[in-house]
């Protein structure tokens, strides 16, 4: 017999269609949702999660395919299910107005709304009976459903309450203020306030990686080791590198870190980052590649540049779409129900099956297998993280070093081959624009550092996949048609081949990520077709998303007006990728480097004021904001490495003088002969560089330019080096912002 689908048969996202044999006669977001509910005058029962949610999967198999709870729903109420990464805009106002009523927020996020999508009530996780201090998920819906009948005018009165709530929350009047160093100080102590110093990261359990925070931090120590004065915030030279190098050497070495496969789970239940939510996003691996990277460049440890090509060994193997390009969007964390990361743990009857004896026991006191593990639904298992170092291992065992890392070599080869044979969490092959964008940036960023060609030539595959199909640039002049405004998708595929192609309207998050890939992406290759497309990009979101009344960006183009959607919204904060406002700021600032053009410095300048008032009080959670108010405050510093056709090493050697330092103000392009200088460069570039003499002499030469100006060339690396490093120190002046206003 075949089982009867509901609606969500015909939806395209993954979360979605993985509900589509339930009982519950769930609706898409949407107007047919809302015109039932008006109709019938019902209730709508709002249901947020991601198909990476392990307590989504639970409250999916102990709720909605119960068919006593199925009756209760499909009699009293519409229900509605929205995947959280197919539509953030839907769940970052959901998610406000929950907090707003219960205090709680996360998924799966269930919410209870009037027929016209204005929420009264909700929480998260509800159990199918009492327990966890929560009511049982059939007594909430029953309450709900008589206090909507008999109690409706309260109903409604709580619900403008909300609604009211909800846009105090979003509203940002009185936040604006003068665009200062201060602002990043205050960022900066918020970050040695919540370091953990013996664990490393910020605050206690549960414990996420936040970073954004980190580059921060990793650039301002970096700035200082180069000369910078310090600044007058609490945490000298020594603490500042104490906190980055604690955090991810304790993160890397963590059970929140795959030690076998690469690549980081989503956070750590506990504060020593031992114990994780296995699920991994590609979100948080392309901005804590970032961090390795940079952390490389900031302190030389080549154990950070092992853990960036550890985590692109993870994504190629998992993320990565090897045949058309693009990144997929995460892994779950479980096979199923009755498991909690049992494919990524082990007991120790399981690593003996696969070890031999030797093996066995180098491994099982380097990743801490015991008899007893972690995890409390099975005690046997065991989280892989490193306790023991190889020094120790080597001691207590009597064996050469040299021995011990053969073993360990050994044994990790044979256990992830093992792990490999078991049944695999899902992995969602949702190619989004944001996050792809995120991770090109962060693929190049790597490739420039680390010299990684393969990763190179994979993110400028998968953001040509973007441009090709996510972009819809507007109708040509001259050719009869109709003009439309250029746009950005937010999906460039769906997971599931069989899925239908929605064309949901890319996000300012998509806009803002996606001119900072161009950007990237032409700072890479020096094709100036990259470039022109960040220009578009960044055109088409000032347009449909800037404010000109207020300053920022709105996070949603205005006109959609189900539900709560006409709430305005301007993202400011971090959570967890970085937030839309300030990363339009940055791409606007980046464009103004390379054009002169005043319009961006200005977009960008009164994107940051109007939340220079609140940003302090965010913390670290306006880490993005801070690195913003760096990119507007400090004079862009500009390399050009000219290869010329005589010597490819020394060419080599200024390029890898030029990238060897991190500051974020730091941009570096590299131009294979003298006839690519003029065709390649941008308007700020092109008025000085093509007229240089030196151009024909055909020897490699690099040309430093900061503040629009520049110097003149140079042949020698380490003369590079030093010319640079002054350069940096010189850019972060103390004067009034208005004296460095360009025109």
């Amino acid at each position: 017999m075949t089982p009867t689908l509901n609606s969500l048969s015909r939806a395209s996202s993954a979360y979605l269609r993985s509900a589509m044999h339930q009982p519950i006669q769930w609706h898409e977001w949407g107007e047919e949702a809302f015109a039932a509910a008006q109709r019938e005058n019902k209730p709508m029962l709002l249901d947020i999660g991601a198909v990476w949610c392990h307590w989504c999967h639970v409250m999916d198999r102990e709720s909605y395919d119960d068919p006593e709870v199925a009756a209760i729903v499909n009699e009293n109420f519409i229900a509605v299910k929205v995947d959280r990464d197919e539509r953030p805009d839907i769940d970052s106002r959901y998610q406000a107005a929950v907090s707003a009523v219960s205090g709680q927020g996360g998924w799966p996020l269930t919410a209870f709304l009037t027929p016209d999508g204005k929420p009264f009530y909700g929480g998260t996780y509800f159990p199918p009976a009492d327990g966890y201090g929560r009511p049982s998920f059939k007594r909430v819906l029953l309450s709900i459903a008589g206090a909507y009948k008999e109690k409706n005018g309260d109903v409604v009165e709580q619900a403008k309450m909300v609604e009211s709530a909800i846009s105090q929350a979003e509203s940002f009047a009185g936040s604006s203020g003068r665009i200062s160093l201060s602002i990043v100080d205050a960022i900066q102590k918020s970050a040695f306030t919540m370091f953990d110093p013996r664990n490393g990261g910020f605050g206690q359990a549960p414990k996420f990686p936040h970073p954004s925070a980190l580059d921060l931090l990793i650039e301002r120590y970096a700035r200082d080791m180069s000369g910078e004065p310090p600044s007058a915030i609490p945490g000298s030279q020594a603490s500042l590198r104490d906190l980055i190098v604690t955090t991810l050497e304790h993160m890397a070495n963590g059970g929140v870190y795959d030690q076998l496969a690469g690549g980081f789970h989503r956070y750590s239940v506990d504060e020593r980052w031992v114990v994780p939510h296995f699920e991994k996003m590609s979100y948080d691996n392309s901005e804590l590649l970032k961090n390795y990277v940079h952390a490389y460049q900031a302190t030389g440890s080549a154990f950070f540049a092992n853990v960036a090509r550890d985590i692109i060994r993870w994504m190629d193997e998992w993320l990565s779409d090897r045949d058309r390009g693009g990144f997929y969007a995460s892994q779950d964390a479980d096979i199923n129900m009755d498991d909690d990361g049992d494919y990524f743990t082990w007991t120790l009857d399981e690593a003996h099956a696969v070890l031999t004896e030797e093996e066995g026991q180098v491994a099982a006191l380097h990743y801490d297998i015991n008899e007893i593990g972690e995890m409390h639904h099975n005690p046997a298992k065991n989280v892989l993280f490193i306790r023991a170092p190889i020094d120790e291992i080597s001691r207590r065992l009597n064996l050469p070093r040299t021995r011990v890392r053969e073993l360990l070599d050994s044994a990790k080869k044979k256990m992830y081959a093992a792990r490999l044979q078991r049944p695999t969490p899902y992995v969602d092959k949702t190619v989004y624009v944001g996050w792809n964008s995120m991770c090109v940036s962060a693929y190049l960023e790597a490739a420039k550092v680390l010299g990684m060609d393969g990763a190179r030539h994979f993110a400028l595959r998968s953001l040509d996949r973007i441009l090709a199909n996510a972009w819809k640039a507007n109708a040509e002049a001259g050719q009869g048609a109709r003009s439309t405004p250029s746009r950005l998708l937010h999906v460039v595929a769906y997971s599931d081949p069989a899925a239908q192609l929605r064309e949901v309207h890319g996000l300012l998050d998509d806009y803002a990520a996606t001119a900072l890939a161009c950007i990237d992406a032409y700072e890479a290759t020096t094709d100036l077709s990259y470039f022109k497309f960040a220009h578009a990009i960044a055109d088409s979101m000032i347009a449909k998303f800037f404010d000109p009344t207020s300053g920022g960006f709105l996070d949603a183009e205005p006109g959609d007006t189900l539900g709560v959607l006409s709430t305005r919204r301007k993202p400011l904060q971090d959570s967890p990728t970085p937030a839309g406002n300030p990363m339009a700021a940055i791409a606007l600032l980046r464009l103004h480097h390379y054009t002169g053009d005043s319009t961006y410095r200005d977009k960008a300048e009164q994107t940051l004021e109007a939340f220079a008032g609140l940003a302090p009080q965010l913390g670290i959670f306006a880490a993005t904001y801070g690195i913003a108010v760096l990119h507007f405050i400090e004079d862009p510093v500009q390399v050009v490495v000219i290869a010329g056709e005589k010597s490819q090493t020394k060419a080599g050697a200024l390029f890898a003088a030029a990238v060897s330092s991190f500051s974020f103000n730091q941009s570096v392009l590299q131009l294979s002969s003298s006839h690519a200088v003029a065709e390649n460069l941008p308007p700020a570039l092109a008025a000085t560089i093509p007229h240089l003499p030196q151009l024909k002499s055909g020897d490699p030469f690099a040309v430093l330019c900061s503040g629009f100006a520049c110097q003149p060339p140079i042949h020698d690396p380490s003369q590079l080096r030093s010319a640079l490093q002054s350069a940096l120190q010189s850019t972060l002046h103390n004067q009034p912002l208005q004296a460095k206003k360009q025109g």
